[in-house]
Order: structure tokens, then sequence, then C-alpha cells
């Protein structure tokens, strides 16, 4: 994912509710009126998912020792537009911290947080704030793409490892860094598996594609423009902090088009989704993990049913033991997008405290060498700091919820 500017979620709130009915028949099986005629396509949920034996767990064998002022970090948005997307990776990251130290009287692991707001203008600032202070050996985050690559070099420059649990630009690991590594699959892999997922499972023969002006949006649109060939009838490009979207849905409109892949984030995203149904549309819509989450729902309001959703993240609300744990940190909430990442890419820094690699260069050879399974998948990276064998699953919203609906790459 990448950042989106300042904007404030109460006033897209307010354009989320300014067309209440515009959702009614959009689940429907009709056909579109702006498609082809292919309609709504309905793919079941599913209810569980395989995880890898022998996962490693935060708390270890609870014989770890450690200084007391050993500490990991969570650098990224607490705060801004895209808020949530941050949240879920924290409370993630509390979350495994919170059963390591339960776990281990003797190696207390403090944790930080530091607020980007999402924003690369602004993640400059607590990045160098977080790298200066020498204690935190290891950092999870940052969220999003363009914040990510504003700050990179300041991690390199420091050697301090950071993991990132939700940034999938494909660029950021071409940059030569060598502390930054990426808990997930890269937008090179979640294009191809959005364009598979749209022809074949939601049986889409015209897409029409719209992305937004971030590095997250541009790269993941073009890469599934380019894996769609033939099948775009169409593409157009959107600002940060837009609000209305009269303009580009015309375009939708007039290009009839069986579905309609957007590349970017929930707080452009869903009344951009409320504001093509509310003119009609009743085909396909599919967005990426930058849209997977509730607050898209409470966004787009009706309009949000039915909507698809890509992401190489892990269902993590379907491993009730994890599931159960989480809600006891995020005050009752289900894991969210990117929440399992957090937490697995914690728990591989926190084993490499475990084993004594507690200062930034063993800590940072720990993460290189690392060859074992989390919850969500095997971490394993390359020397540019990808993942071996990535995943993207497909979800949906239904009655109100975001489900999972199987792995589509």
């Amino acid at each position: 994912m990448t950042t989106l500017a300042a904007g404030t979620i109460a006033a897209l709130a307010l354009a989320g509710c300014a067309n209440p009915g515009a959702g009614s028949g959009g689940a429907s099986g009709g056909a579109s009126q702006a498609g082809g005629g292919s309609g709504r396509v309905n793919l079941p949920a599913i209810s569980s998912i395989d995880t890898p034996q022998g996962a490693v767990l935060p708390k270890g064998n609870g014989k770890a020792t450690c200084n007391p002022s050993t500490t990991l970090a969570y650098v990224g948005a607490q705060t801004g537009p895209n808020a949530q997307l941050g949240v879920n990776i924290y409370n993630g990251v509390q979350l495994a911290i919170n059963e390591h130290n339960a776990a281990n009287p003797n190696c207390q692991v403090q944790f930080k947080k530091f607020d980007t707001e999402g924003d690369p203008n602004k993640a400059t600032g607590p990045v160098t704030q977080a790298v200066s202070e020498n204690n935190i050996v290891g950092v999870v985050g940052l969220p999003f793409s363009g914040e990510s690559k504003a700050t990179g070099n300041i991690f390199e420059q420091k050697g301090l490892v950071h993991i990132t649990p939700a940034a999938t630009n494909p660029g950021l690991t071409q940059n030569g860094w060598k502390t930054f590594f990426r808990g997930l699959g890269n937008d090179a892999v979640q294009g191809p598996a959005a364009a598979s997922f749209l022809t074949g499972k939601l049986q889409a023969k015209k897409v029409y594609v719209v992305q937004d002006d971030s590095d997250y949006g541009i790269g993941l649109g073009d890469a599934t423009t380019k894996a769609l060939g033939d099948a775009v009838v169409g593409t157009d490009k959107v600002t940060t902090g837009q609000k209305d979207f009269s303009a580009v849905i015309s375009k939708i409109i007039n290009a009839k088009p069986d579905a309609v892949f957007y590349s970017g984030y929930y707080a452009e995203g869903a009344p951009f989704q409320q504001q093509l149904v509310g003119k009609g549309y009743t085909g396909v819509f599919l967005g990426p993990d930058g849209l997977k989450d509730d607050q898209f729902i409470k966004l787009a309001g009706d309009a949000s049913d039915g909507a698809y959703f890509t992401c190489p993240c892990i269902p993590g609300e379907l491993i009730p033991s994890f599931a159960d744990a989480y809600k006891k940190v995020s005050n009752g909430a289900a894991p969210g997008t990117y929440s399992i990442e957090g937490y697995d890419a914690t728990t591989v820094l926190l084993a490499g405290i475990d084993a004594g690699k507690t200062t930034r260069p063993a800590l940072l050879d720990w993460v290189k060498s690392y060859d074992k399974p989390g919850l969500s998948k095997t971490y394993k990276w390359d020397s540019t700091g990808e993942l071996a064998k990535p995943d993207v699953y497909g979800y949906k919203v239904e009655g109100g919820k975001i489900v999972p609906v199987g792995k589509i790459g």
C-alpha cells in the first residue's frame, strides 16, 4: 500500500451518507446498466484456512533473557484518512509483544509507536526519531508504499531492520536497501492475481481500470492493466482527496464494462463506489488491499454490498486462536487487513531477540537468514527482501461484513 494526503474521515463519512439508497439492488444478479450484461457474480465465502505446521509463536520457549531496555517499534499511520489500516497492524504487533512478555519474565521487550499519518511528507520526522533511539533494534512498518519510499534510506543509514506488513509497490525492493523486508506479496503478484480473478471467477469480459495518484495506486493499476490485456475497455485516474467522481463515472457508464477495478485506498474508493452505484452501475466492483477495511463499508454504505477485494494477506479472523486473542487488544474488534502479518512480522523479530540477537546488526542478520513458518505463511526472504512464495486472497462484502472467498493467486 501507499499513502494519501491529508483528509478527514468525517468529511468522507458525510459523503458516504449523501445517497443512502444508492446501493439498492447493487448485489443483484441482473444485467448492469453500465456493463455488458454479466451483472454480479456471487462467490461463496470460506469458513476455514490451513495454517503452516509448526508455526513460530511469540512466546517462544519462555526462557529468553534480554536487557529490559530492548525495544521494538511500530512506525506508521495511527491517525490520518486511512489510519485503520495502520491500527490493524499495530494491534497485531501489540498482541505479539504481550504474548511474548507474558511467557518470558526475564525478557520484557518494550514497544514504542511512531505516527506518520500514512503521509510520505510527514513520515521522515517520526522515522528519524525512531532510528535515533538506540534501544530500538527492530521495526514493524511502514504500512504504505509512499512513506516507505520516502524513508528507506534513513533506516538504511542506521542499519535498522524493518519489516513492512503492508507496503506492496514492487520498486521498494529495487533500491538496494539491505534493511527493508516485505512480509507479503508485492503488486507484481497482486496485479496479475486481480486480473485473473476478474476474468476468471468473476467472469468479466470488459474491465474499466481507475487508479489514484499514489505510488501504490499507480503501480498496482499499471500491473493489473497490463495483466488484463485486451479485456481493458478504458482507464482513468483520480486524485488524493477527491470527492466528486462524476466525470470518471460518466466515462465508465459510456464504456459499458462488466467490471470496474479501483486501485487506491478506501478514503477515495468508498465515495467513488457509492457514486458509481448511485448512477446505476450494478456490475462487478473490485478493489485491492487498500480498500479492504470496514471503513470502506462505513463510508460507502449500502453501495458496498457485493464489492470484491484482493489482498496478499491472510484472513486472520479464520484462525480462532489468533482471532480470540486479537480481540483482547482491539476492544473486541476482529482482526483486520494485515493484522496477522503485523503479528507474524513481530514474531520474527522477537524470535531473534530470544536467540540473543539484541543489537541492530545481529537482528538484521537474523532476519536475512530467517526461514520459519508463521501463522500466515513461511517467512523466507531473498536478497532483495521479497518473500519466496506469497499468496493472494479474494474477499467480498456480504451482509455488511468483509468475508474471504479463498485463495486467488
